[in-house]
Order: structure tokens, then sequence, then C-alpha cells
């Protein structure tokens, strides 16, 4: 540790704090000029007795003497103490007794005075090596502090980076090693992680657009002295993508003193720039080891979310799940420029449907493909872009994307939710998306990693990119209905019942991805009793219904694998009885359907004629959906 760019770093004690240590004390220190200068930094101590030692000083030094080797005249003293000012000296400490006896000459504390050099005399003899061993020891101590605290940092990032942990931990750790509130934003000033360091949360974020976008400290890492904050820009491989920012001073009181390069200083014509505090190295060190981590972790995590869609999942998760409370689901939100307070919400949920091809009817069906999700999710995040409508939106699970639409006023919910499912249709029909979840805008065309126009329309509208013609960039698989379902929960008027809509939105969409109706949002009364069902799911007097009406027949499908006899009754049902009409839905010649009806009627023994029958049977597969359902 030592001098940094012409500067003395931030491990010294100041001129104040010399002046109060016992072996000064024992000298009877006083005061004489330049109090403003008190909190400069003491470097190293120099004990001088010649009038040109100046030309012998780096700057940051205290200076003591006798003073018996001193000018006499007036205009030697003068030039004495702008020689020392000029170089940056401390301060200087004079001893009476030797060669002054009641104090040094006005001249002298004049000068020192006009040029904010603090002059202090020790009127009692003080043998100064114990002053230099008392102030070079605090100098030494400070300096081992700060190399375990360094190499703290290194150690602490180095697991953080080894660990995977995700940006809310390595800024939450940033904050915990300073002592200082600490925030990640990305490049549209959007706040993606912050941790307040025991501050008000309220206060740090409040209007932080605006407010951050006045921190422009010049270079990759800079302190900017006008608003107090540290920042370091975080990417790698050339493209940034945020920047981590920490607010010092944040009651600390070290510092290191710079010259202001460039800055008009009222003491510019006497030749001695004005000083400019700045943080200590080891908190830039810090902010800069937590960018390389970020950075490190966000090319780990490449393929995976973008970090503002990361925090809207966190924050859709948090709502459902009650794992923060919601001020600070509103608070992380508005900081990521989603306004959820005083306003009417709405959840909404979107999911593919299950495509009977793709499952055994009544079965939950596989996970959406992960490449698949994720490009729903772009999509339905460029529709509620396109529709202008604030929402936290992302994955919920591995089935859904889901929305907290924020609207003024319930009376704007049809009109907004109609345009969101306009706008999403037409993103799955032309596939594009205006930027990446981070902010950065997309290539005209495919680039390493990414989807074209084709395959993203494949993505979204077909089971797989496999089963999708290859006519053009608008191919799509005919015929309704349509392969996403939208669904939408009942609007509410506050972030507490929010949670509701949520779940009421993703009740609907999983009842109804087996309607065929081709539906722009489905609401609740769009589900009817299969809604209701799914409702009641998990209540086990439903799953003991579902079990003595249907339990015979799964046990024989289980046997018999290949015959599937639920198909067959499924079949039966949804086409109103109609025989013909569900041999033709099965694929099936009639004498065998009629075969098949008649060996479900003597395994479950109930009359397939009788319409009460059926009906209880109808429920029952209904249920079963429900209860099958993920």
């Amino acid at each position: 540790m030592g001098v940094t760019d012409g500067s003395v770093t931030p491990v010294f004690p100041t001129v104040r704090e010399v002046l109060a240590l016992d072996p000064v004390r024992h000298g009877a220190p006083r005061l004489v000029a330049g109090e403003a200068g008190l909190d400069r930094l003491v470097r190293w101590v120099h004990v001088a007795e010649v009038p040109d030692i100046a030309s012998l000083l780096g700057g940051g030094e205290l200076v003591l003497t006798t003073g018996i080797g001193l000018p006499a005249d007036d205009a030697g003293l003068r030039a004495f103490i702008g020689d020392l000012a000029d170089v940056g000296v401390s301060g200087l400490v004079v001893e009476l007794g030797r060669r002054y006896l009641d104090g040094v000459p006005r001249v002298m504390a004049a000068a020192a005075e006009r040029r904010g050099l603090p002059l202090a005399e020790l009127r009692r003899a003080t043998p100064f090596v114990r002053i230099t061993e008392a102030v070079h020891g605090l100098i030494v101590d400070a300096q081992l502090t700060e190399l375990r605290a360094t190499e703290e940092i290194h150690q602490r990032f180095t697991e953080l980076s080894v660990e995977g942990a995700g940006p809310g931990e390595v800024v939450r750790q940033a904050a915990e090693l300073s002592g200082c509130p600490v925030v990640l934003e990305n490049l549209s000033r959007q706040v993606l992680a912050y941790d307040p360091a025991g501050e008000s949360a309220e206060l740090l974020l409040d209007g932080w657009e605006q407010h951050s976008r006045r921190i422009r400290p010049a270079g990759r890492t800079a302190y900017d002295a006008d608003s107090g904050w540290l920042v370091t820009e975080v990417g790698a491989r050339g493209q940034d993508w945020g920047r981590l920012l920490l607010r010092w001073p944040a009651g600390g009181d070290l510092a290191t003193v710079r010259p202001r390069r460039g800055a008009a200083a009222p003491e510019a014509h006497l030749g001695r720039p004005s000083p400019q505090i700045v943080p200590p190295t080891r908190l830039t060190i810090l902010v800069e080891r937590a960018a390389s981590t970020l950075a490190l972790g966000r090319l780990i995590r490449r393929d995976a979310e973008g970090l503002e869609r990361q925090m809207h999942r966190t924050l859709l998760t948090a709502l459902l799940d009650h794992s923060w409370p919601v001020d600070e689901v509103a608070l992380r939100a508005k900081a990521l420029g989603v306004t959820l307070e005083r306003r009417h919400l709405v959840g909404v949920m979107i999911r593919f449907r299950v495509d009977g091809a793709a499952a055994p009817a009544g079965e939950p069906g596989p996970a959406t493909p992960p490449a698949r999700l994720r490009d729903l999710a772009e999509a339905v995040e460029h529709a509620l872009r396109e529709a202008r409508l604030p929402a936290l939106s992302s994955a919920v699970d591995d089935h859904a994307v889901g929305a907290l639409v924020a609207l003024p006023d319930a009376a704007a919910e049809e009109r907004a939710l109609g345009a969101f499912a306009a706008a999403l249709r037409r993103a799955r029909l032309d596939g594009s998306t205006a930027s990446r979840p981070d902010g950065t805008p997309r290539a005209d065309g495919p680039g390493r990693g990414e989807a074209s126009r084709s395959e993203m329309v494949g993505r979204i509208d077909a089971p797989s990119r496999g089963d999708l013609p290859r006519q053009g960039a608008r191919a799509s698989v005919p015929g309704p209905p349509s392969p996403v379902i939208i669904a939408a929960g009942s609007g509410v008027g506050g972030l507490r019942e929010a949670r509701r809509s949520l779940i009421e939105a993703r009740q609907i969409a999983d009842a109804a991805r087996r309607d065929r109706r081709d539906l722009a949002i489905f609401r609740l009364p769009h589900v009817g009793l299969a809604g209701l069902l799914h409702l009641l799911r998990d209540e086990p007097r439903v799953q003991t219904f579902v079990e003595r009406e249907l339990g015979p027949l799964l046990g024989y499908d289980a046997q018999h694998p290949r015959e599937q006899l639920l198909d067959t009754l499924r079949a039966y049902l949804e086409q109103g009885r109609n025989k013909s009409a569900a041999a033709a839905a099965a694929h099936l010649s009639r004498p065998a359907f009629y075969e098949r009806l008649a060996r479900i009627g003597r395994i479950l023994d109930v009359d397939l004629d009788s319409v009460d029958a059926c009906l209880s049977l109808h429920v029952a597969l209904l249920a079963l959906d429900a209860v099958r359902t993920p």
C-alpha cells in the first residue's frame, strides 16, 4: 500500500488525529492556523531544520521542526510556508523554546492561514521520535487492516464466482463488506438488485432513474464526488450491460485526498489545486471485484433469462408464495419501472395447450421445453410493450408465463387485455421482438445462439420445430384453436390482493388447456364446471369421487395399455353420447366402438344410455383432468 496516482491512500491518520495522540498531547499542542486543513491525511512524519526542505518532500508529510534553521525575515518565512503548501504537506508543527519562545511569528501564522496549512505549536519540549513512532505505528496498523480487508474481498468474491451466486447475493455481499448502499442497474437505469445497507430503501430508490442519469463519472471505474457514488461498468468481452454503484461516504471517515485535475480551484493562482475527497482504495477494489463476479455469472448463465426477467420472476414468485412483504415487492417493482401501488392489478397467465397427440388424454403432459418457454416469455414481454402495459412478466413455472398488469383504473381492464391479446397474436405471427430481455437490440438476422424469425414462430406455435412447415418465416401450424391460452384473473384494487388474481389466472389457464374454443382471453366464467373442479382438485372428496367413478376403468387401462378405454369413454361423452360421432372422433369402426362401450359398461357396472350415469362419469373425467393438471 502507498501512493496511488500521486495521492495518499486512505489508510493514513488525519492531522486532527495526530494532534490527539498522547506523545503530541504531552507537548501541549495549540493550533494557530489552518483549522480548515485538519482533516488532511498524514502519509509520513518528517523532521526538518532547514528552510529549503520542500524540495525533498513528496506531499502528505507532517513536518516537525524547532525552527532553528528557519529564515529570520518575513519574506523568507512566507516563502517557507508557501513552498510547503505548494508541495502538498499535511501540516507543520513547531516546538517552542529553541528559536521561538512565546509563539511562532505572526507572519508565519498569517501565511499558513492564507494557504489553509495547519500550523501547530508545541509549548512543551517533546521528543520528536515518540511522535514519529506513534504516527508510523498507526499507518502500519491501518495498512495491515486494509490489506486484510482487500484479501477478504478477493476471497469472498472468488467464492461467490465458484458458487455461481446470483446478482442479489453479490450485491448483498458488496454492501456487507463495505457497509455502504449498493445498487446494480441496467443500461436503462432500471434497478436489477440493491442493498440499502441498513438505510431507507425508499429514500435510496426514490426517483432512481433520474438520479442515476445525473451520475456520470469519468472512466470505467470512478467516483462522482457531487453525488457521492462510486461507479463501475459491468460487462465482459467489450459488451457492458449495466453499472454497479456504491454510495460513499456512508458513515465512514476514511478518504483519499487527490488533486482535482482541470478544476478552477480558488488556490489555482497560488500554484496548488484544491483537493478532492475520494473513497478508500479497498472500496474501488470491492466494486470492481463485484462487477467482475456479476459479469462472470452473466457469461455462465448467458443462455438463461436476462437479469431483468429474473427479477420479474423473483417478484412474481414472491407474490405467489408470500415469500416477501408486499411493500418490498412494490418497492423493487418500482425500481424496475413498474409501479404497482394505487393501481388496478390483473393477473394473467399464458401457456401452451396440451396437444392431444403429444400426451395421453387426461395426462398432464411434459414440461414445456425451456427454449420454447423462453420464447413465449419474450413474446409476452414484446406484446406488453406493444400494448404499452406496465407489468411484471416472466415464466413462473415449467408450463406458464405470468404477468401482473398494472392499470390506472378498472375501466381500462377489458380494453387493455384485448390489446395485449391482439399484440401477442401478432408477435407470434411475425416472431420478432424489439430487443432482448437485457435491453440490448436484436440483430436483424439470426445471430449465434439466437432464433431466426421462422424459428421463433415454430417454437411458439408448434409442438416442436420438426413439425413446422418449411414455407417461409410466417409459417405456422394451421387450424384452430390457437396453441396458446391467455387466462386472466379477476382485477383487484391493491397489491395485497394480487396473489388471488394471479392464482385465479393460473387455475383458469390450467382448466382451459383442453378447451377447444379459440377465445382471446379466458376468464373464470368461460371454464365453468372444469374451472370449479380445478379449484377443488386438491380436495380429498373430489379425488375419492374420481376413484369411485373411474377407478376400475383406470385399473383396466393400466393392465391393458394398448386399449385405453378411458379415451373411448371420453370421446363418447364429449360427443354428447352420439355413438356414430364418437366412433369417428375415436377413429374406430362402429362395431369396434360399440364393443368397447359395452366393455366399459361391464367394467364400471353402469348403463351408458343413462343420462344421470353419463353425467356423473363426465364430471369424474373433468375432475380427473383437474387432478392430473400440472
